[in-house]
């Protein structure tokens, strides 16, 4: 078989941008370039990788089957480039780390701003998303280390570095948790699924869910009294201290949890990444974010 990299990286930007003409301008070279090197690919498999859709393309069953292979060959890839590059160059090195929305939004900045302090020639990317999105990320080797809750897939293995307490909040503690109106993260968030176990196994059925694509929104609707959350301590602390919400007294609560530090179980990991995986672990971490030793 003689698949190449140009081949690979075509599927994989259509899947992404939905479209040839996007792919290609993602990619910057021209659509019959992009058609070309996706019908090739389709050649070597044995298997068609696009239908038509509309004026449009997407993907087949197969290209569908497909695309998380290529995916993880390219992540490989790159990671291996940047395996020789730090290997001819010790000095200088990047890491992609990905954490979940708690965990990227009130944490890591502080850690990253405290291990650049102590690395100063390692660059560290960051992204943010919901579990969903780690594991996705780490899974097709689109980055380096995950930072999210305790790992349940096979392919991932992981070790808690910071608690992570979820709690009760809102405007105004709520007479009867169960004529509340309960605040939830998107599909795919760990606190989320969190959330919906909480009420199950307390036997409180909402009086209405309303659903929010972050931390930041669920916030707001908190702050002006649109309802109770379950949401981790870390996120709220200022809220708290400031008074804008107030901690709900609510069976169960405080859920003990941890941030794990989320590594893929292969390729082993690179010199760069253990060094900034051991900062994670270590008391100058919880020193950067006000942990207690």
């Amino acid at each position: 078989m003689s698949v190449t990299i140009t081949q690979l990286r075509a599927l994989v930007a259509i899947a992404h941008e939905g479209s040839v003409q996007r792919a290609s301008e993602r990619l910057y070279v021209t659509q019959p370039s992009v058609s070309a090197a996706v019908a090739g690919l389709a050649r070597e498999l044995g298997a068609p990788l696009l239908e038509r859709d509309g004026r449009g393309v997407r993907l087949t069953p197969a290209g569908e089957a497909f695309v998380p292979y290529a995916q993880q060959v390219l992540g490989a890839l790159e990671q291996g480039r940047q395996a020789a590059a730090e290997a001819a160059r010790p000095q200088v090195a990047r890491v992609r780390l990905i954490a979940v929305n708690t965990a990227g939004e009130f944490l890591m900045p502080a850690l990253i701003q405290a291990y650049r302090a102590l690395e100063p020639a390692t660059e560290v990317l960051l992204e943010i998303g919901n579990r969903r999105d780690v594991v996705e990320r780490l899974d097709a080797r689109r980055a380096d280390i995950g930072i999210g809750g305790r790992p349940l897939e096979r392919d991932l293995i992981g070790r808690p570095f910071l608690d992570n307490d979820l709690i009760v909040v809102a405007r105004e503690a709520p007479a009867d948790l169960g004529t509340a109106t309960w605040l939830l993260r998107e599909e795919g968030s760990g606190t989320r699924a969190t959330l919906e176990a909480y009420l199950t196994e307390h036997g409180i059925v909402p009086r209405e869910q309303l659903t929010m694509g972050s931390n930041g929104a669920v916030l707001q609707a908190a702050r002006i009294g649109l309802g109770v959350t379950l949401i981790s301590a870390h996120a709220v602390a200022a809220e708290l201290e400031l008074g804008r919400l107030v901690r709900v007294s609510a069976p169960g609560t405080p859920i003990r949890r941890s941030f794990h530090v989320l590594l893929p179980r292969t390729p082993a990991p690179r010199p760069a990444v253990l060094r900034l995986v051991a900062f994670l672990h270590s008391d100058a971490a919880r020193a950067a974010v006000g942990a207690p030793a």
